[in-house]
């Protein structure tokens, strides 16, 4: 427990810093952090009947972010996105010189990485950028309504919690603590707007939502991919907490869903 909450307490302060340093920094970054989950995520599911295209998968990931990054500091337009996409194709061609047992299954399974670990943290880079300018308050806010809603949850669930949300997937997880995660969350918004302004209330308190809702979505997809492998963690990197997309499993789908939200409301 002590090694947990030390280095939870530090990974906090780093992601913090991260996104208060600036953009280049903010970037850079969770570029890094996104090309890691990737790594991460094949090597999770690399069993002897299953071999992602690591090297290739990783490069294409990394490759992306470095342009999306570009493109979101104004380096480079935004046309050169499509070099990324163009890149993928390279997957299905390398899979052609492989002797693997099943190449169509590891092509899938090396786009679905990509797919479920790097293209949500396109998107929470991108709310950084949601006014055209950087604006840290945006992310910050996104990382502290998603760790709100975890607390509210364990806190609930630990104390009321009697109904299962879904045992099959996460024996833990109960609806008192996912109701008490969302509640908390709200909450949060609502002093967040107080403090951060950029949006109206309302506004933050729907981001509440969403993240309190699809946050424990994208907590229990990854507890079925963990169970679908045979994993008890997705790594190792982080004493007492796992992996990365252990930490970052609630942002890979609230922060899609939270970056569209912003963006229809800005219009």
């Amino acid at each position: 427990m002590k090694t947990r909450a030390i280095t939870g307490f530090f990974f906090i302060v780093i992601l913090i810093s991260a996104v208060l340093l600036g953009p280049y920094t903010f970037v850079s970054f969770f570029s890094l952090i996104a090309t890691c989950c990737v790594y991460e995520f094949y090597r999770m599911v690399r069993t002897e009947s299953i071999q992602p295209l690591l090297l290739l998968g990783v490069g294409v990931a990394a490759l992306g972010l470095v342009l999306v990054s570009f493109a979101l500091l104004a380096i480079l337009p935004y046309s050169v996105l499509p070099v990324s996409i163009v890149a993928v194709l390279f997957l299905y061609i390398a899979a052609l010189f492989r002797t693997t047992q099943h190449p169509i299954q590891d092509v899938a399974y090396s786009l679905f990485g990509l797919l479920y670990a790097a293209i949500p943290f396109i998107f929470f880079m991108g709310l950084g950028f949601v006014g055209d300018t950087y604006n840290a308050y945006i992310p910050l806010g996104f990382l502290i309504l998603l760790w709100t809603n975890d607390t509210g949850a364990y806190l609930a669930g630990r104390s009321m919690g009697r109904h299962k949300l879904f045992e099959r997937i996460s024996p833990n997880k109960t609806w008192e603590g996912f109701v008490g995660g969302v509640v908390m969350a709200v909450v949060a918004g609502f002093i967040l707007s107080q403090y951060f302004g950029i949006f109206p209330v309302w506004s933050w308190m729907c981001m509440a939502v969403i993240i309190g809702i699809f946050g424990t979505f994208g907590d229990l997809v990854e507890s079925m991919l963990k169970r679908n492998v045979g994993v008890k963690d997705s790594g190792n990197i982080l004493p007492g907490h796992g992996g990365l997309l252990d930490r970052f499993d609630g942002l890979l789908i609230a922060a899609p869903l939270v970056y569209l939200f912003l963006t229809l409301i800005d219009k």
